[in-house]
């Protein structure tokens, strides 16, 4: 019982780290339709503006959250308003387009800082240990389920209960008739693109002190957050969540039957099963013809 408590943890924890990453990119791709190869990029900036926080401003981690969002997502404003905005319906070109800021992010980010690895410092207040159900798991890693949560409620108001997110859908079904309304798409899509590069800088961050800081560390969180979104459904906000938790779940058995590199293979295998029969996601309905 006690090994079952401490899986079902373990997997919580892998499903938060899951959710932070991928949930912005759930945004993007879900209500944009972009493919954005960056994506992995943006999680990087986030760690390393933790990193310059904390070494050139003696800001701590939870102190800088609110300025690292501000300051990926005003970037992704950049990027979406000068760049994809000009590749409108050439989703080809959209992928090489973001395929390449990547890139260059990367190499930026080497010129300026260097390829030494980096390390973010845990907040003094998070530490320690906790006692949850008779285990002793970090305080940390439960600060970090209780944020990603907060974070997909923010989200799901901020989608279905203000006003962006109303025009949002409303482009989203159908751009012209939106337009005809007096809705400005070009000014929605650039603050959405903006909100999801937020959301995985603020990812990257808060992942930055249980992981290593590098220009390339961003490349498999981005195959992670793919994972995650093909799983849940493109446009399922709710089915993000729960094929987080439930890659987490399933890659922590894996991983503790065998090791961390079968369990990878394994799940991303079963995705890739999976997308064969259901292509739409586990958790979207489909749709009758």
């Amino acid at each position: 019982m006690d090994q079952f408590i401490e899986q079902i943890i373990t997997g919580l924890s892998i499903g938060s780290i899951l959710l932070l990453v991928a949930m912005g990119l759930s945004i993007i791709y879900g209500s944009m339709g972009i493919i954005n190869l960056a994506h992995g990029e943006f999680v990087m900036l986030g760690a390393y503006a933790a990193w310059m926080f904390h070494t050139y401003l003696g800001l701590g981690l939870l102190a800088s959250l609110v300025p690292i969002f501000l300051v990926v997502a005003a970037f992704g404003w950049v990027i979406e308003r000068y760049v994809l905005s000009l590749l409108n319906n050439r989703p080809l070109d959209t992928i090489l387009a973001t395929w390449g800021v990547g890139i260059m992010l990367q190499q930026a980010v080497r010129l300026m800082v260097g390829s030494e690895l980096r390390y973010v410092q845990l907040p003094p207040a998070l530490s320690d240990s906790m006692d949850v159900f008779g285990q002793s798991v970090s305080s940390y890693r439960v600060f970090l389920f209780v944020v990603a949560m907060a974070l997909f409620a923010a989200t799901w108001l901020l989608m279905n209960r203000t006003t962006v997110g109303m025009k949002l859908r409303a482009i989203i079904q159908d751009r012209s008739v939106a337009a005809s309304f007096g809705i400005n798409a070009k000014r929605v899509y650039a603050l959405t693109f903006a909100y999801g590069a937020g959301l995985a800088g603020l990812a990257g961050a808060l992942v930055s002190p249980l992981k290593s800081v590098s220009p390339d560390m961003g490349t498999g969180y981005v195959v992670d957050a793919f994972m995650v979104v093909v799983l849940g459904g493109v446009q399922s906000l709710a089915g993000t969540v729960a094929s987080a938790f439930v890659l987490g779940e399933l890659s922590g058995a894996i991983a503790f039957l065998q090791n961390d590199t079968v369990a990878k293979a394994i799940v991303l295998l079963a995705i890739v099963v999976l997308i064969r029969f259901r292509p739409e996601g586990l958790f979207t309905a489909r749709v009758r013809a």
